[in-house]
């Protein structure tokens, strides 16, 4: 699946609820700390919804990077 914007926020969704409300609203929030601007996450929101609850998680994740903070560099 195509990236909406070419970026993406530091978030793991593992353990997250699998309700769709709150996986749009826990991405929604992170891109938003993050600096995305609102027409950047409503794109997202936007493709997410799209389709069917796949389509949904599977964009959402698209969007997402999570970093290892542990990990020295």
């Amino acid at each position: 699946m195509k990236k909406v914007i070419e970026k993406t926020v530091n978030l793991d969704l593992v353990g997250v609820n699998g309700n769709a409300f709150m996986i749009m609203g826990v991405f929604r929030r992170q891109a938003k700390k993050e600096g995305w601007s609102p027409k950047e996450i409503e794109q997202v929101m936007v493709e997410a919804k799209s389709g069917d609850y796949v389509h949904l998680l599977a964009t959402i994740e698209n969007h997402c990077e999570p970093k290892d903070e542990n990990h020295d560099n």
